[in-house]
């Protein structure tokens, strides 16, 4: 197998904060533990977990918009934690980010034909203003809308034509790799199937790799290669997307996924529902953290962290008594 275009190894991103008062202890948030994955050229990997298990983070980390504490990020064969400003700006003409918000993320005082190309004159993309206009007008096209939409501004857009905007303005520095963060968390049901097949079909066109992070594993099983299920900033399960769905093996990855609806008139799955709440990451349990919800957790889970242990051929979990 060729050599991935991402490989992350051990991250972390963890944030100080300070106590009630100056003589207190300071405390650490453990936002990303410890997170090691690859990604290879064309290839979708979802992030999946619930509100506050580090997926956001973890994503701006590789993308060092937060720079993360520790751990390697390597992006097509180069140490992307090493490169200084100049080369990070260059290199991130190749790394490009599908925000959530599809209105907070577009200036709302500049019209769409400014807002998308932006990114081209700051990488010396393009032959002159002109050039620009016409490839503006062409990434219009190839993601849904028209090019009479480059005079007009983000506030006289839907939500899904505004996200489509934001694709556009990800596509138009002719990225190699694009984290999507929950771009369609904010969509209504119908749009987000829109969305998700533009997705699906660039690509199939341009070959992109992607990170898709989202909280709903319904949404990510028809879009991805592979899924990684995160609890507390540290992965639970890594798998192809097929065998994940058909063979999920750590307890909260069962839980999630019977938390989803089956798209049959009737059809129900049984729910799993884990009890309490999740921890802080500030005091996060003790060996295994998801111990403190596991139905299945013993004596053990409270001493050894465990590792992502391989259950099959690129399926690992990282579980005591699974696998």
């Amino acid at each position: 197998m060729t050599a991935p275009l991402l490989s992350v190894r051990d991250l972390c991103t963890h944030f100080p904060i300070r106590g009630a008062t100056p003589f207190s202890a300071r405390k650490i948030v453990r936002a990303v533990d410890g997170l090691t994955f690859d990604v290879h050229r064309g290839q979708i990997l979802s992030l999946v977990g619930e509100s506050g298990s580090g997926k956001t983070t973890a994503g701006r980390s590789i993308l060092r918009l937060i720079e993360p504490t520790s751990g390697e990020i390597t992006f097509d064969g180069a140490d992307f934690r090493a490169l200084g400003a100049g080369d990070l700006r260059r290199a991130r003409r190749r790394m490009q980010i599908i925000f959530q918000d599809p209105f907070a993320s577009l200036n709302p005082r500049m019209n769409v034909g400014r807002i998308i190309a932006e990114g081209m004159k700051l990488h010396a993309i393009g032959d002159g203003a002109r050039d620009r206009r016409d490839r503006v007008a062409m990434m219009l096209e190839r993601v849904g809308l028209s090019a009479d939409a480059m005079t007009r501004y983000p506030h006289e857009f839907s939500g899904g034509q505004r996200q489509r905007i934001g694709i556009a303005r990800a596509l138009a520095v002719a990225p190699d790799f694009i984290l999507a963060d929950e771009p369609v968390s904010a969509l209504d049901v119908s749009i987000q199937a829109q969305v998700l097949n533009l997705l699906q079909d660039l690509r199939a066109d341009l070959g992109l790799t992607m990170i898709f992070i989202a909280h709903d594993l319904s949404v990510v099983e028809y879009l991805s290669d592979r899924v990684a299920v995160m609890y507390l900033g540290r992965i639970m399960e890594i798998a192809d997307a097929a065998d994940l769905y058909a063979r999920p093996t750590h307890p909260y990855t069962e839980a999630l996924l019977s938390a989803a609806p089956i798209p049959e008139p009737g059809a129900r799955r049984a729910r799993i529902l884990l009890k309490g709440e999740t921890p802080s990451p500030v005091a996060p349990p003790s060996g295994c953290v998801f111990r403190t919800r596991c139905p299945i957790a013993g004596p053990e889970c409270a001493q050894t962290v465990p590792g992502l242990r391989q259950v099959a051929p690129g399926h690992r979990v990282a579980c005591l008594k699974r696998g």
